[in-house]
């Protein structure tokens, strides 16, 4: 019995998938070519998460716990540290981001949308009005970000103070002395390792 159940759903399975036409096939082809810059920016963000955790925790030890001497020195070092990581594993995330696509990212496109739907999906993404709005999008989202941090940078400082004496509490750290250079409130995102 359990040969026959096992049997009909390899052959739902594989009526489901031949009932994909070539020319839709070939249209998650082209998507997923047309998507492959972003495959491999959201492979790298991956791989930047654990460094930028580490960063921000190697910033609050440097602060703390390594004399002022020596600071800069660590801070480039640990830096450096990080760079390589990032330069090393990206490439290699990537590549494997978009071996995979195919199947499990195109799969889900060609699952959710029509063939007249990827259609117009892909006429857009290939379209000169998409392609400039893509080049201008990282100066428009530059400029918006400095603007937003500008004025609500002030309007979160105080905030941030307060967040950094109770996370520091917390930890058992004595605050920093008056006067002291403590970090301020949100700032404009640095910008990614260079690849």
């Amino acid at each position: 019995m359990r040969k026959w159940i096992f049997m009909a759903l390899v052959a739902g399975a594989s009526l489901a998938h031949a009932q994909t036409s070539p020319a839709k096939q070939e249209l998650v082809t082209r998507l997923l070519k047309l998507q492959q810059a972003s495959i491999e920016d959201l492979a790298r963000s991956i791989v930047e998460r654990p460094a930028l955790k580490l960063m921000q925790a190697a910033g609050a030890t440097l602060q703390t716990q390594v004399p002022p001497d020596k600071r800069e020195a660590a801070a480039k070092a640990v830096d450096a540290e990080l760079r390589k990581y990032v330069d090393e594993a990206a490439p290699i995330l990537a590549e494997r981001a978009l071996k995979i696509a195919p199947q499990a990212y195109g799969a889900q496109i060609e699952q959710k949308f029509s063939e007249d739907e990827l259609k117009q999906l892909v006429a857009w993404l290939e379209s000169p009005v998409n392609k400039k709005f893509q080049q201008q999008l990282p100066e428009i989202q530059g400029a918006f970000t400095q603007k937003l941090v500008a004025e609500a940078g002030p309007l979160l400082d105080s905030r941030v103070q307060v967040l950094q004496a109770k996370v520091q509490a917390s930890l058992g750290i004595a605050a920093p002395a008056a006067g002291a250079s403590a970090p301020k409130g949100p700032r404009p995102p640095a910008k990614a390792a260079s690849k």
